[in-house]
């Protein structure tokens, strides 16, 4: 998904984005009189520069505060060895064949910085006859100079450097949806400085008002870029309204494929980075090898330590190669447990031996795989930490969840695993931290830990003044908050994360939005991801369907049916539907009975929905036992399903509820599909044996 640009046979060209002095104009004259150094942002130190393909280079102002800005405007460029790299009046560098070492200068005529690019012939890459292709690396300059983060973090009030480490929700604002940038949210992020705002379903309806929100937030910050997030992992947790939507981990569990994971991380990458929205939460690296985990499931990749680590590093490298930072979460793991940590504390039971050896294990081969952050977990590892401490709701003597724990965040995450990046916690107003500590208690807590941004933390100007308040009395040492600060703004020099002097005009941002969201390209690998994920579970030799035209087939399920019998309806078009998640009635029963075939959507995201006593499976067994007619269940959600439902005569499980996925299940059914993919988890019995292994997967 990565897109390169190439010079005939060359492997290389840099494109490099530069950005410039400042606009015209009283107020632009001013400011660029206070820059104190022009620096090519490359050249630092903790950001990353991969010379393989096509390569973004910016130039910042330094101020004598230590505060940087991105330039746009009146940077002239000029290259040392025009043999071996030119540069246009844009910045664009193009490796142009002959071995060498050329200077990429730029300058705004008070400040002037360089950055080296070597070009080598690499004999690895030779195929056949002739010289072989040559290969391009960039080369840093280095010294004092470069030392932005020090810089910056020594000119920062304490309160700036706790205002990195914030990061609300503005989901609504006096009951109503914000779509748009309100004045009083606008002073709220310059009054905390704030590091970062994180976006949920109500905020992103469209693509152009989605682009116009993120830049007017990024317009707010007063000097550094905001970390601009959102949870858009795909499946049952998409945010975007108007995104390209992604069947999902689970289902990328059952396609075996790290280049269709991978493939995905990257157009949710690129999307997301078309409107504007720099980091994404996601992917999950929680393994679900608990079929009663209420809310992790089909947002794992799976059961298995190495599968969950090699799908979670391909989609993570997918993303992060967008230039969208990617966010390993629930740290030590929430798939184990049987309790939704927005509403109740879980308990993971074991003893760090079996943590290392399964939960952990994928969280340890993303840090070797340079994850931008880890979001923690609201649940209790007794075993790692026991602490007790006294909860706020009953008085009643709890374990301290993971979130709040030192003995986990740092001496574990950080001085055991080696972990250096940033450190999220997850949302505080969920109901696991809520219900036992009070807000600022919680932050406290939580930055004593090792977190570095505390997530919607409840009552933002109390947790502000709070943490101020700790910092001031020693609660919370001054070098506590500085390393969280000099890591928060080493990941945004990373991912170039940086204010602007001067934006692109929102007109452009959204012309380019419209271009990339929702893409037919995009919407390419959402197909191939959707196909390759339906898994064949069971068939009885009633699969693929093959109806005459004149044969009736019946689709019955509640509301999350709809497409599924769309989808039919579409390819056969003598299908009805009946929409029912309870026992049919005699009238409903004649139809069914009166069918050539029948279908049957189950969709459960809890125990209870999967129990044979719910409504929508009484409904299934009273289907498979009144009818002569094959009976096909598709487990529409989650892949547990045929728990309830064992004696059905073919099953099928899709792991989302997304378009794609139902147009892939109605072709599979009416065999214009072969199903490939492979159960990502085991499927128990009801007596605790099992139905279906792992990797089990049938196929036509």
């Amino acid at each position: 998904m990565t897109k390169f640009r190439k010079l005939l046979v060359l492997p290389l060209v840099i494109a490099a984005l530069v950005v410039s002095s400042l606009a015209t104009g009283a107020g632009a004259a001013k400011a660029q009189n206070s820059a104190a150094d022009l620096v090519i942002l490359q050249n630092v130190p903790e950001v990353e520069v991969d010379s393989s393909g096509e390569l973004t280079l910016k130039a910042v102002h330094l101020y004598e505060d230590g505060h940087f800005l991105g330039a746009s405007e009146g940077l002239e460029w000029s290259s040392t060895n025009k043999t071996v790299a030119s540069v246009d009046a844009e910045g664009t560098v193009t490796v142009l064949g002959k071995p060498g070492k050329t200077f990429i200068t730029v300058t705004d005529g008070s400040y002037t910085d360089r950055i080296a690019v070597q070009v080598k012939r690499d004999a690895s890459a030779k195929t056949g006859k002739g010289k072989p292709p040559v290969k391009a690396s960039v080369i840093k300059s280095g010294g004092e100079r470069y030392n932005l983060i020090e810089k910056a973090v020594a000119g920062m009030t304490m309160e700036e450097k706790v205002g990195q480490m914030l990061m609300p929700d503005f989901r609504n604002w006096k009951g109503q949806n914000v779509t748009q940038l309100l004045p009083e949210i606008e002073q709220l992020v310059k009054q905390y400085h704030l590091g970062g705002v994180i976006l949920f379903r109500e905020n992103v309806v469209t693509t152009e008002q989605t682009t116009k929100l993120v830049a007017d937030y990024q317009e707010a910050a007063e000097k550094y870029g905001l970390l601009m997030t959102i949870d858009q992992e795909g499946g049952i947790v998409t945010r975007l309204q108007s995104g390209t939507d992604m069947p999902g981990s689970m289902a990328l569990g059952a396609t075996r494929s790290a280049e269709i994971t991978e493939n995905v991380g990257n157009a949710i990458g690129e999307e997301l980075s078309a409107l504007g929205i720099n980091m994404n939460f996601a992917p999950s690296f929680d393994i679900n090898n608990n079929p009663d985990n209420p809310v992790i499931g089909v947002r794992s990749f799976g059961e298995n330590p190495e599968l969950v680590a090699e799908l979670g590093v391909a989609y993570t490298k997918g993303l992060q190669a967008s230039g969208t930072a990617a966010t390993a979460k629930h740290f030590p793991g929430h798939g184990d447990t049987a309790t939704d940590s927005h509403i109740g504390l879980p308990e993971v039971p074991y003893d760090l031996e079996r943590l290392k050896a399964v939960e952990l294990y994928p969280f340890q081969k993303a840090m070797e795989a340079g994850i931008d952050a880890i979001m923690t977990a609201h649940v209790t590892f007794p075993k790692v930490d026991g602490t007790k401490v006294i909860s706020k709701k009953d008085g009643s003597e709890i374990t301290l969840p993971a979130t709040l724990s030192h003995k986990v965040l740092t001496e574990l995450m950080r001085e055991e695993m080696g972990y250096e990046g940033v450190i999220f916690t997850d949302a505080l107003n969920m109901q696991a931290i809520a219900d036992h500590f009070g807000p600022v208690e919680a932050v406290i807590r939580a930055v004593n830990a090792g977190s570095d941004i505390v997530l919607m933390p409840v009552g933002l100007e109390s947790v502000a003044n709070g943490l101020y308040e700790a910092v001031r009395s020693g609660e919370i040492s001054e070098d506590r908050i500085e390393a969280s600060a000099k890591r928060i703004l080493a990941l945004k020099l990373k991912r170039g994360i940086v204010k602007e002097e001067t934006p692109k005009p929102v007109e452009e941002k959204v012309a380019n939005a419209l271009q990339v969201v929702g893409s037919e390209e995009h919407q390419q690998v959402e197909r191939e991801a959707s196909e390759k994920s339906i898994t064949l579970v069971k068939n009885e030799g009633v699969l693929p369907l093959a109806p005459n035209p004149e044969d009736l087939v019946v689709v019955v399920g509640n509301v999350y049916s709809d497409e599924l019998y769309a989808g039919l309806k579409a390819r056969h078009g003598n299908t009805v539907w009946i929409q029912k998640d309870n026992l049919l009635t005699e009238q409903e029963l004649a139809q069914v009975q009166a069918a050539k075939a029948v279908v049957v959507g189950t969709r459960t995201s809890t125990v209870s929905q999967r129990s044979p006593n719910s409504g929508q499976m009484k409904m299934a067994n009273q289907i498979i036992a009144s009818t002569d007619a094959p009976v096909i269940a598709v487990g529409i959600q989650n892949p547990y399903d045929i728990m309830a439902y064992p004696q059905v005569d073919a099953y099928l499980t899709q792991y989302s509820f997304r378009t794609a996925s139902y147009e892939a299940m109605a072709s599979t059914i009416l065999g214009q599909l072969s199903p490939t993919g492979k159960l990502p988890v085991t499927i128990p019995d009801l007596a605790g044996g099992t139905l279906y292994e792992y990797g089990h997967g049938l196929t036509y």
